[in-house]
């Protein structure tokens, strides 16, 4: 089914213009739209539409010098800083990988995206912006100061693509899966959990048990899963704070996952958010939003892989933090110490 915006591109555009300092998504949400329709309706006012398959996009990105990449879902917004570059191409998953931007992208959920130039106080702030099916945001790029503007204009006028509509039709957004788990099958989820060799072994099997990642956490026991307290995650953020333990945090949405290696150092509370505040790397997270939070544990062939992994009141994913591993292995003593000293949760689902 799609969704048609019902109010003109032009009251959308006057709606905009009164309220400058509102972010897209809080303007969307208050015109009853999807943001890729607000984004959208300003063709040809600073916005240009472009292919949104993810080799497209890639290939503008990796011209821009530094920029800072924005990958978010409904609770956590992960920025990071640096150059896209090392990109690798595929049929149902590509990904950039170096040291500072780290993304894994699926191309089926790239829909509609944009060169955006939007004036702003500080001046006009250019990105490049994709979205899914629904008119949810996947992935941006915004370009900063040290930027290549050259090559944002030469692209700008090779990939613009013929047709740049002021109106465009969404699906309607796909519910959030619920926990799904199949108490009969939990002792072969923990016989199978043991023999897994990578992580990425690990939604395959749950795929095998018609299962699902939180179903399968809820049934599989120690020692494969503990249940932490909502309040474990802003525990936890202070003490990597505190300790400057090293860990990759990752942020996604069903069309993009974007990863930061290395420590978390500045914390900066406001109302519901949590701040990280470094240079390099932010994240907004929504601690209201932490329903229910699991440490996990997944054998490897470079030893165990423990994680924590908080998700929302409906089962959504929010963020996966792994410790970084050191000399080839996938465990690391420190933090594993910070994991295991974080509190359970009061009412355990598995």
């Amino acid at each position: 089914m799609s969704v048609q915006a019902v109010l003109a591109p032009s009251d959308i555009r006057a709606y905009r213009a009164d309220r400058i300092k509102m972010r897209e998504r809080d303007l969307a949400e208050a015109l009853s739209i999807s943001e890729a329709q607000l984004v959208a309706a300003h063709s040809g006012h600073g916005v240009t539409h472009i292919p949104a398959h993810p080799d497209q996009v890639m290939e503008i990105a990796q011209t821009l010098g530094e920029v800072m990449a924005l990958t978010r879902n409904l609770s956590c917004v992960h920025e990071k800083v640096g150059v896209y570059d090392n990109y690798h191409s595929g049929a149902h998953a590509t990904m950039i990988l170096n040291e500072e931007i780290d993304l894994r992208m699926f191309p089926r959920h790239w829909r509609h995206a944009f060169m955006v130039e939007k004036e702003t106080e500080a001046g006009l702030r250019r990105s490049l912006q994709v979205f899914d099916a629904a008119g949810d945001a996947v992935h941006k790029i915004f370009l900063r100061d040290a930027s290549n503007l050259a090559a944002w204009d030469t692209a700008k006028a090779r990939v613009a693509l013929a047709a740049q509509p002021d109106r465009i039709e969404v699906a309607a957004r796909a519910p959030v899966e619920a926990p799904k788990a199949d108490p009969s099958k939990a002792d072969l989820l923990r016989a199978e959990w043991k023999k897994m060799t990578d992580t990425h072994q690990f939604l395959r099997l749950c795929s095998k048990l018609k299962m699902n990642r939180l179903g399968a956490y809820r049934i599989a026991g120690a020692p494969f899963v503990r249940p932490l307290a909502p309040a474990a995650v802003d525990t936890m953020l202070h003490k990597l704070a505190a300790e400057g333990t090293p860990v990759m945090i990752f942020v996604g949405n069903p069309g993009c996952i974007q990863i930061h290696s290395g420590p978390v150092k500045t914390l900066k509370p406001m109302g519901p958010w949590q701040n990280v505040m470094d240079p390099g790397f932010n994240l907004h997270l929504r601690l209201d939003h932490v329903a229910e939070v699991w440490a996990v544990d997944k054998p490897t062939q470079r030893g165990p892989a423990l994680s924590v992994e908080a998700f929302d009141a409906e089962g959504g994913l929010i963020f996966q933090i792994f410790g970084i591993g050191k000399d080839g292995m996938d465990s690391r003593p420190d933090w594993r110490r910070l994991v295991e000293a974080l509190p359970e949760a009061e009412d355990a689902r598995c």
